[in-house]
């Protein structure tokens, strides 16, 4: 014999609630309506399920067992009902986001384990891109973000860029290194020291072929090519060489006292860091609230790099 998950549901409220009018307004449906429900599968079933002329309400052995098969599909739609109010407050969910290496291992994931402290249901889908990756796979529906350095005019008007931090890059170096905290130094000091080389792919080879260009070091001595922030930081501390990075990364690493940057001008990029987004898209709750602590973050994070320096 079937049964309609919605007839049990409503004998579960019945007995949970202790007469018809209180378990139609649990459910919010009519006591009429309940009462035809009940009254049909009484007839389905061929028995009573409450005790005639009892009040309140005292169910019969087989209504009391049917109710408890009812009561899993009531507390299942309560949990059902509870998770969709977590997604719509933006609680819960998961946020798809990706960004170049140095800034998401650098920068990024640090605020997105804070995130995450304060919003432990909120999944946080991370993977690496470039600026035309990135865009491609937004465009697709890939992903809800991108938070990487991107040069004004280079995305078309399906995007949007929200600038969260102007660009600047340093040259990088251990603490302990022969050049860190010296004053007045000049391009020419660092011609002799070895340097690690982004990926070629990435934005920052770009910045460091041009800097070796305006010191005029045609002969670009790499020791170390590396992807990862890690593996280049590794041969950072344990070496003399330099590399270039941005300056976010460095003054968030400096707090370890591992690297340092040194007072050579070199030259802002064109480029900005921001969050890139679909202009049409129509971002959940979870991508709202990540995307709004991202900024609020950095803004934070603008006001200590101005005042450090």
């Amino acid at each position: 014999m079937k049964f309609d998950p919605r007839h049990l549901e409503i004998l579960a409220a019945i007995v949970e609630a202790g007469g018809l009018t209180e378990g139609a307004a649990m459910l919010g449906k009519s006591q009429p309506s309940v009462s035809r429900s009940i009254a049909f599968l009484e007839s389905r079933i061929g028995q009573r399920l409450f005790e005639p002329k009892r009040r309140p309400l005292r169910p019969t052995a087989i209504g009391l067992s049917l109710a408890q098969e009812g009561k899993k599909i009531l507390e299942a739609g309560r949990a059902a009902s509870t998770i969709a109010d977590t997604f719509a407050r933006g609680v819960a969910g998961a946020v798809r986001v990706a960004g170049t290496p140095i800034f998401m291992d650098g920068v990024i994931s640090g605020v997105i384990a804070e995130f995450q402290g304060n919003y432990p249901n909120i999944r946080i889908d991370q993977s690496y891109a470039y600026a035309d990756e990135a865009l491609e796979k937004i465009a697709q529906d890939l992903l809800d973000l991108a938070i990487l350095p991107m040069r004004p005019g280079t995305y078309s008007d399906d995007f949007a860029f929200h600038q969260i931090l102007p660009g600047r890059n340093v040259i990088a170096c251990r603490t302990g290194h022969p050049l860190a905290g010296q004053a007045d130094l000049k391009s020419r000091d660092v011609e002799s020291y070895p340097w690690i080389a982004p990926p070629a792919n990435s934005p920052l080879f770009s910045d460091l072929r041009a800097l070796l260009d305006r010191i005029d070091q045609r002969e670009m001595k790499i020791g170390f090519t590396g992807g990862s922030l890690s593996a280049v930081l590794n041969v950072l501390v344990g070496s003399d060489s330099l590399t270039v990075l941005p300056f976010s990364v460095v003054f968030m690493l400096q707090r370890q006292n591992r690297i340092a940057a040194l007072p050579i001008e070199i030259g802002d990029p064109e480029r900005n860091l921001g969050i890139l987004t679909r202009r049409s898209a129509n971002p959940h709750m979870a991508a709202r609230r990540f995307t709004d602590f991202i900024t609020s973050r950095f803004d934070t994070i603008q006001r200590e790099i101005a005042a450090a320096v």
